[in-house]
């Protein structure tokens, strides 16, 4: 403790204030004994207070001491360690949280790290693809992993310089197959078929989804501030190149950010099937099946008319279910799309467009595969995917439990 005191009795001194080595060490001693603060956060809580008591600014105080050093990524690895860094701003992801400013994820040319800027720190935003300089940040331990925290101490500062990114910080992104992706924040080209595009509010998504290898499927999310060109289509081939892995609710997933590129391919991929087989009643047929339009430029849904991505478009006439089997025990989504849609309800695409032609209203194929399939028994299989049953085949079982049924179908009404 004794250095720490000398050091900081030594800058202020170089600032002209004289503070009494007593003081200084009271101060401290009260920090790091009595309330067990880590001695970098007492000397900064201490530094702090001589500067507001002096009416110096932090600014003279933390960057006018000579030369200013600057760790790499890979650097740091100790938590609570006050640290400048220069960096690149790879991906800034969507806060719910009221106290946060900013968080996202950070790169030089040794890897990735991520940051969080508190609002209270009023510290200006960043963007994504830009350099800078980032002074007095603080580092953190979080789920095992070391981020940086931005406060009231720190500053941030655009910089002209350019930073080479480098995929895992060892020269480019390396291809993987998807069963090895094992953790968070790593760069990685991924090749694989897009099994599953979902339907997206979110304004800040331009598409999200499944892609998939012959040994695993796993979520992606194109950003749209990435402003990638390319949108995937189901059933096609692509390489995912500068993707960057994530963890959320405790699963792993990829995402698409401005320094990524998507390209299609001519390589044929057979995504794994791990099969599921249920037989269960159906209790429930939600909205957004029967008869739909999608975008002929990315095969997302419409919706009254407009595509997230294009606007509005004319689009192409499709049929698809989304329904709920229920065991009694657990409730099942499952999904299915033309062929089987049109095998098990009985109704055919172009059957489905003279209805809704002939009713002036889509909602009449919707309505009439209810009244065909509810409250039946099915078994299906199909390869389970996140929360589904990709169904690829499915057939009605006669024996019927009815007032299971009857419960059921009343759970699923209530809920």
């Amino acid at each position: 403790m004794n250095t720490m005191v000398i050091d900081i009795k030594t800058k202020f001194q170089e600032l002209g204030v004289d503070i009494p080595v007593e003081k200084i060490e009271e101060r401290l001693e009260k920090l790091i004994v009595k309330f067990k603060v880590p001695q970098e956060e007492a000397k900064r809580s201490v530094v702090n207070f001589f500067l507001k008591e002096h009416g110096i600014p932090k600014e003279k105080f933390y960057g006018g001491l000579g030369e200013v050093s600057f760790l790499k990524v890979t650097d740091i690895s100790e938590d609570g360690k006050w640290l400048n860094l220069k960096a690149k701003v790879v991906q800034l992801w969507d806060n719910a949280h009221g106290s946060i400013s900013q968080v996202g994820l950070l790169a030089d040319e040794t890897g990735t790290i991520r940051f969080v800027s508190w609002v209270a720190a009023e510290l200006p935003a960043v963007e994504e693809g830009k350099t800078y300089v980032f002074k007095n940040a603080v580092s953190s331990e979080w789920n095992d992993r070391m981020e940086i925290i931005l406060n009231k101490s720190s500053s941030i500062e655009e910089t002209p310089d350019d930073i080479p990114i480098q995929g895992k910080g060892q020269g480019t992104s390396s291809l993987v197959k998807v069963a090895d992706i094992s953790q968070d924040g790593q760069w990685i080209d991924v090749k694989g078929k897009i099994v599953q595009l979902w339907e997206n509010t979110s304004e800040s998504i331009s598409q999200i989804g499944l892609i998939g290898d012959e040994t695993a499927n796993i979520k992606f999310i194109k950003w749209a501030r990435a402003e990638i060109p390319v949108d995937v289509v189901e059933g096609r081939n692509y390489i995912f190149r500068n993707a960057v892995t994530s963890e959320w609710n405790g699963k792993l997933e990829i995402t698409l950010n401005k320094t990524s590129s998507i390209e299609e391919i001519s390589d044929e991929i057979d995504v794994i099937a791990r099969d599921a087989v249920l037989t269960a009643a159906m209790v429930d047929i939600q909205s957004g099946s029967g008869l739909i339009k999608r975008c002929p430029q990315c095969n997302r849904s419409l919706t009254k008319g407009a595509c997230a991505e294009h606007g509005k478009v004319d689009g192409v006439y499709d049929l698809r279910l989304k329904a709920v089997l229920d065991t009694g025990t657990i409730a099942q989504d499952i999904l299915l799309k033309r062929e089987v849609t049109e095998e098990i309800s009985g109704i055919t695409l172009e059957g489905a467009i003279a209805m809704a032609a002939d009713a002036l209203d889509q909602g009449v194929v919707l309505e009439a595969m209810k009244q065909n399939l509810l409250g039946k028994y099915y078994t299906v299989s199909g390869p389970r995917v996140d929360r589904y049953i990709l169904v690829e085949s499915i057939k009605k079982e006669s024996v019927l439990d009815s007032e299971l049924l009857a419960e059921l179908i009343h759970e699923a009404e209530v809920f």
